[in-house]
């Protein structure tokens, strides 16, 4: 069932099944206009607001990297995170570019490995990754209970958003302990087994990170500046628009649409994510197809991130394809 959920067939048949669904309740032909007669000043304002969350989206990473002592340089880190979100557009939302880094990042330590080296082709390498998803995670969070309290109309009544956030927030941080709770749920016999190894090898690299609060917190704190950003992002885009949704309201919707752009269950973010913009911004009388239009711009202006990793791509022979 799981493989079946993953399968590329399955995102693709989920993701055109909930777009056939929007265009028959969603004057498409006027979601297309407004997507095509966009501001060009605004639309280039969230391009280089892309580029700088791209910066320091690596920035971020290379700062667990140098924590956990991984050995390779900035610019090696940079190649490999800008080409693993390429290939992660053709892989389950959200996972699958952090998949593609893991391995890459693994391939690349394995190369250069040193007896001195904290397990830089396993453990380490691949708890980089998970630790950068968890901050980012509870980041989102944050911004979740900044857009209620910004946003007082639904935060004295919708006690489903608050469920999330808490069920998010909880999750984690309760995954930086995850290595107790391995260690006590799988049998003796299971961690001598090739999954519960690596398992316990990942649950007790992310657990080092508890000891280095310095750079979790640095971490954190350029994590919440990524969300702050794209919110922004989606904010100028809905100006482009000609919306006059208050950007309170932004703060309150953005990070549910960001939650839903993470899960696999998409392709590049189509589907699912459109959906949940449309229905969330119905409340504060956007039309559909505005509501269409403003998600597919933020899908559409997240993928143009993903240029560069292209380009380096297709400079030279690539492992992770």
């Amino acid at each position: 069932m799981i493989s079946l959920l993953r399968s590329t067939w399955t995102r693709l048949i989920l993701s055109a099944a909930i777009l056939w669904w929007l265009s028959t309740r969603i004057d498409m032909a006027e979601a297309w206009r407004a997507i095509l007669s966009i501001e060009l000043g605004h639309l280039a304002l969230v391009l280089l607001l892309v580029a700088l969350d791209r910066v320091i989206m690596i920035y971020r990473w290379v700062l667990l990297l140098r924590a956990s002592g991984v050995p390779i340089t900035t610019a090696k880190a940079a190649d490999i995170f800008l080409v693993s979100s390429f290939v992660g557009s053709f892989l389950p939302a959200g996972v699958g570019a952090d998949a593609a880094r893991a391995y890459s990042l693994r391939s690349h330590t394995r190369l250069g490995h040193s007896s001195d080296a904290p397990d830089p082709g396993g453990g380490e390498a691949l708890a980089s990754v998970v630790v950068d998803r968890l901050l980012g995670t509870l980041s989102l969070g944050l911004m979740g209970i900044v857009g209620l309290l910004a946003w007082t109309s639904a935060a004295s009544s919708d006690w489903r958003v608050l469920a999330i956030i808490g069920v998010l927030i909880a999750v984690s941080v309760g995954a930086f302990w995850a290595d107790h709770a391995v260690k006590t749920v799988l049998a003796d016999r299971a961690h001598a087994s090739r999954v519960g190894r690596a398992l316990l090898r990942l649950t007790d690299a992310v657990s080092r990170y508890r000891g280095r609060g310095g750079t979790l917190a640095q971490v954190f704190f350029w994590s919440v500046a990524i969300q702050v950003i794209r919110i922004v992002e989606a904010y100028v885009l809905g100006l482009g628009l000609g919306l006059t949704v208050p950007f309170s309201y932004y703060l309150l919707f953005m990070p549910l649409g960001l939650l839903m752009l993470l899960l696999p269950i998409s392709v590049s973010g189509f589907g699912l994510p459109q959906g949940v913009f449309v229905w969330m911004l119905r409340p504060v009388g956007v039309p559909d197809a505005a509501s269409f239009a403003l998600s597919t711009l933020i899908v559409v202006t997240g993928l143009a991130g993903n240029i560069p990793g292209l380009l380096l791509w297709l400079r030279k022979d690539r492992e992770i394809l």
